[in-house]
């Protein structure tokens, strides 16, 4: 039996830490290395990325392995040049945070042989960016449901069908049906491209056996900054697909809306600043809760404070980046 020719791309920027992590997981797949190569679009790191890049290609010359440009630095711009620079019949897109399952490629070529969707993902298993008490949390509460809502990606223990997976394979044809990555959105460009193929009648098929690591942010800085632009493009994204909004996309916005309402009417009416209040005080006795639940759960009782700090930055960040999305669209259609 003939194997397909897998491309696997990755957009990568100052990736250093981890770039060499994702190169030795991909050598290690169970999938045919003759039949397998790895273009990076590398968004001109400035680094070390590059020179570890080439470090592991003197190592391990047995792996076809191609750097490319991306001179936009970003990661639609990214996936893009990889695809130009990409001759297999199968593309599998992954990221340079993370570490792929040795079966991972094989499992997504058997599935989207067998028909099973036109896009095909599985379950990333969160880790912390960091050996750090915070990045240990960052990475709990990016896995907690209060943190991801009914992200099936994150927690899925059945196969089925999605409206989004990360880090998505399919076939080159499929581009030609739907088109390539949105160079427009500087995030979100997974979701937007899902959101094509749903329109145009594909299917995307996500199985809790395709596995991969993914390394979560370090530090409240970093994981505001991700949580923020989430929250900015995910307006924009909106703005062609409003359909695809869910229910735990829309609580954020939401949220710091109320917050923000209820502190500006507060100064002139009182009963404001006791609902502003009340609204608080229970939203933290739910992350208290949330917290202790984990801390018991894990063994792991710095949760216990950290969970309370870490997703009320990740819901304050989404939720600001997509209210100051809608903002700034709201300027240029009056500018």
């Amino acid at each position: 039996m003939n194997m397909p020719k897998v491309s696997v791309i990755v957009p990568c920027y100052n990736e250093q830490a981890t770039i060499r992590l994702l190169l030795e997981s991909i050598r290690r797949q169970t999938f045919p290395l003759a039949d397998l190569e790895v273009i990076i679009a590398d968004g001109m790191s400035t680094d070390g990325t590059r020179e570890a890049i080439a470090a592991f290609q003197r190592d391990f010359p047995d792996l076809s392995l191609r750097v490319v440009d991306n001179p936009l630095r970003t990661i639609p711009s990214g996936l893009n040049r990889a695809i130009e620079a990409s001759r297999g019949s199968i593309l599998v897109r992954l990221d340079a945070h993370s570490q792929p399952y040795p079966d991972y490629v094989e499992r997504c070529v058997q599935a989207l042989e067998e028909g099973r969707g036109d896009n095909v993902g599985g379950v990333w298993e969160i880790r912390p960016g960091a050996a750090t008490w915070i990045a240990q949390v960052i990475a709990a509460a990016a896995a907690h449901p209060l943190g991801v809502g009914d992200a099936l990606y994150r927690h899925a223990r059945q196969a089925a069908y999605v409206d989004t997976v990360p880090f998505g394979s399919f076939k080159r044809d499929l581009l030609e049906r739907i088109g390539w990555f949105d160079e427009t959105l500087l995030t979100n460009e997974d979701y937007e491209f899902n959101a094509r193929l749903r329109k145009a009648g594909g299917r995307i098929w996500l199985d809790p056996s395709i596995r991969s690591v993914y390394f979560a942010r370090a530090t409240l800085k970093e994981l505001a900054h991700q949580y923020w632009r989430y929250g900015y493009w995910k307006w924009r994204m909106l703005r062609r697909y409003p359909d695809t909004i869910r229910w735990r996309q829309a609580l954020p916005p939401l949220f710091v809306s109320s917050l923000i309402a209820l502190a500006l009417f507060s100064p002139w009416m009182p009963f404001s600043a006791s609902v502003l209040a009340v609204e608080l005080l229970a939203y933290f006795l739910v992350m208290l809760m949330a917290g202790a639940h984990s801390a018991v759960r894990r063994g792991n009782f710095s949760l216990l404070i950290g969970l309370p700090l870490v997703i009320p930055v990740m819901h304050l960040s989404w939720g600001s980046g997509f209210l100051w999305s809608i903002l700034r669209s709201g300027m240029k259609r009056n500018g």
